[in-house]
């Protein structure tokens, strides 16, 4: 009798432990992401190593609604710009949406769809200190509303994302409901092979 109730114990006490690794897998996969511009701490910088490098960085990442994007640079010297895509083609940078200072900003992505910057410094975005930065998916990893449905007075037009570069850099993209979903599925069959 005393073995059915340790091995029923047993039992209960894997379930347990399942379910509090299953939400803590399932909470790791909502944080939001903060992502250094660039991928390193001298990357908002003039010369940049080579020509469009920091859209080929922002290609190759996955930005979602509430990651972070963090600029280091010389805040006596530098600033960045968050502007139109007009602005961001025409290297213009004298009605910025937003002017971040200081050295170290962080920059929260709020919405879907693309993020123009450019460097505040007179002749940087010329040659070449900007980049576009696209929002295409939620926390939950479901893609988002087409960008026409944004609120009006929003730094997008119709035209917007016809220069914009698809997102992705090789590697297999998991949407966040599918991930946790296969993490799940191991973990019941792991949980299945013990009992």
């Amino acid at each position: 009798m005393a073995a059915g109730c340790f091995s029923r114990l047993t039992k209960i006490s894997s379930l347990v432990l399942l379910l509090l690794l299953s939400f803590v897998l399932i909470m790791g996969f909502s944080e939001a992401t903060e992502y250094l511009v660039g991928g390193e701490n001298d990357a908002w910088r003039m010369p940049s190593p080579e020509p469009d490098y920091l859209n080929r960085w922002s290609e190759k990442s996955s930005f979602l609604i509430g990651d972070s994007l963090v600029f280091v640079y010389d805040g006596s010297k530098d600033s960045v710009l968050l502007v139109t895509k007009e602005a961001y083609l025409a290297c213009n940078k004298s009605s910025p949406l937003k002017k971040y200072v200081g050295g170290n900003t962080t920059v929260e992505l709020e919405r879907s769809g693309p993020y123009f910057f450019t460097s505040g410094m007179e002749g940087r975005c010329v040659t070449g200190q900007k980049v576009i930065v696209v929002v295409m998916r939620g926390r939950d990893g479901n893609l988002l509303p087409a960008y026409s449905s944004f609120p009006p007075g929003d730094a997008i037009d119709d035209t917007t994302w016809d220069l914009i570069p698809t997102p992705g850099g090789g590697g297999i993209l998991l949407s966040g409901g599918l991930a946790v979903g296969l993490v799940v599925a191991a973990l019941v069959g792991s949980f299945l092979v013990i009992v």
